[in-house]
C-alpha cells in the first residue's frame, strides 16, 4: 500500500505520488485508504495539492479529489499541475486565502455560481469555481475566485477601500471595490494586455487591474 500512494507535505500543502503501474480502481482504493489512515493529521485542512507519478484524465482526477475529501475532510483549494506558472499562481492564491482566514475568518464556497445566483459574505470569500455571467458576488472583505470571473463582483462592500479581487481568469461584467465601479472599457483594455491571473485593487478613485504574479 505504501508503494501505491505516498504523501509528502510542503509549505503550501501536499504532493501525492500515485503509482503508474496499477489499475485506476486499485489506485483509487489505495488513495482512499491512505487518506483515511492519515485523516487525524489532515481533518479540516485547506491546502494546495499536486498529483505526481501518473497521468490522470479529468474524470480520474475528480474521483481522486472526491476520495481525498471524503476520507480526510481536506479542502483542496487549488490543484497544481506541471505548469510552473500555474503552480506559482496557485501558491500565491493560497497565501492570500490563508492570510484572509487568519485575519478575517474568510469563508470558502465550493462550486460554480450560475446565472441569477447571488453570493453574499460578511467577511472575505474564496470561491473554488467559476462566477458565470449573470451571477453576483458581494463581500465586505476580499473576493478570490479560483476559476473564471465573468459575472458581477463587489468587494469592500461595507466601506473597505483596501479590499481586492483576484481571479484566475478575470472578465467580469461589473467590478466594484468600496464605492468605486471599474469602467467597462478599463476592464476590457487591461484584460487584453495582461495574460493569466489578475488582481484588482482600488487606488484613490480608480480601480487598477494588475497581473497576480510578475
Amino acid at each position: 500500500m505504501e508503494q501505491l500512494v505516498t504523501i509528502k507535505s510542503n509549505k503550501y500543502g501536499i504532493e501525492v505520488f500515485l503509482n503508474p503501474d496499477v489499475s485506476f480502481d486499485v489506485l483509487l482504493h489505495a488513495v482512499r485508504q491512505k487518506f483515511l489512515d492519515a485523516s487525524k493529521f489532515f481533518r479540516g485542512a485547506k491546502m494546495v495539492t499536486s498529483f505526481v507519478g501518473r497521468t490522470l484524465t479529468r474524470g480520474e482526477e475528480s474521483q481522486i479529489i472526491k476520495a481525498i475529501t471524503q476520507a480526510a475532510s481536506i479542502e483542496i483549494i487549488c490543484l497544481v499541475d506541471k505548469d510552473e506558472k500555474n503552480e506559482l499562481v496557485c501558491k500565491t492564491i493560497m497565501e492570500n486565502a490563508l492570510e484572509e482566514k487568519d485575519k478575517q475568518d474568510g469563508q470558502f464556497y465550493k462550486g460554480t455560481l450560475g446565472k441569477r445566483q447571488t453570493l453574499e459574505s460578511d467577511t472575505s470569500i474564496i470561491i473554488m469555481g467559476d462566477v458565470e455571467p449573470g451571477a453576483k458576488v458581494i463581500a465586505k472583505g476580499n473576493i478570490v475566485v479560483i476559476g473564471s470571473l465573468m459575472g458581477s463582483v463587489h468587494a469592500g462592500a461595507a466601506g473597505d477601500d483596501n479590499a481586492f479581487i483576484v481571479a484566475l481568469s478575470m472578465h467580469p461584467k461589473k467590478l466594484k471595490i468600496h464605492d468605486v465601479e471599474a469602467k467597462t472599457s478599463l476592464i476590457y483594455q487591461e484584460n487584453a494586455s495582461i495574460p493569466g491571473a489578475k488582481i484588482a485593487v482600488l487606488d484613490g478613485h480608480r480601480i487598477y487591474i494588475d497581473p497576480l504574479t510578475e
